[in-house]
């Protein structure tokens, strides 16, 4: 069993807990949150122990790994942020992959993805570092993910889509196949992308199109 910690200790955070269950990987040794007013409590029967400050003590209490509890509604860069912060304290990201997540054994997942559960990642797709799959996405075929990307629930990329790094694809949104969205591009809940979306553009409608 990996001695874990999570950063983030909200709704995502608690489906984080469930995924390291269910997949066997034990209990997370606790939670790190930014709030104050939370420490001492206990989310889903882990407890809170207080906030970032608490990062450099981990590796001498035997903490390892961490995952990423923050999900993000549009900007990616608190995940990002928490991500480099739990690297330079020394720990290793922990992928997660619910038992009922699919994933291709020819697949490329970077360290620290989480694969939610009834999330596809099909043959030949390239997900970069802290990206998560949310429940009942579809990322298909040789579709390429930079690093803290975020596939909301339900959201599906068809084959060959490139996603730049911290790009945020809404819950239910499709993307055609062959498409590129730039770094940082935020695509809206149940949008239709049928072009090309520049970096640190937002894009809404059926047809999307530029906010």
């Amino acid at each position: 069993m990996t001695r874990c910690i999570i950063l983030g200790g909200g709704g995502h955070a608690r489906v984080l807990i469930d995924c390291m269950r269910e997949a066997g990987l034990g209990e997370p040794d606790g939670i790190l949150d930014a709030d104050a007013a939370r420490w001492g409590q206990a989310l889903d029967g882990i407890r809170i122990l207080g906030g970032d400050d608490l990062l450099p003590q981990l590796r001498d209490r035997g903490v390892s790994s961490f995952v990423v509890g923050l999900g993000s509604a549009g900007d990616t860069s608190p995940r990002s942020r928490l991500f480099s912060l739990a690297l330079d304290h020394g720990l290793e990201p922990l992928t997660l992959r619910h038992p009922a997540a699919v994933c291709s054994t020819v697949a490329t997942l970077g360290p620290g993805c989480q694969l939610l559960p009834g999330s596809i990642v099909n043959a030949g797709a390239t997900l970069g570092a802290n990206v998560i799959v949310n429940s009942g996405a579809i990322v298909e075929h040789d579709c390429v993910l930079g690093d803290h990307v975020h596939v909301a629930s339900g959201a599906s990329l068809a084959s060959s889509v490139v996603v730049g790094a911290g790009a945020h694809i809404g819950i239910g949104a499709v993307v055609r196949q062959c498409i590129s969205i730039g770094e940082g591009a935020v695509i809206g809940a149940g949008a239709v992308v049928v072009s090309d979306v520049p970096a640190a553009t937002t894009v809404a409608g059926v047809p999307a199109k530029q906010l």
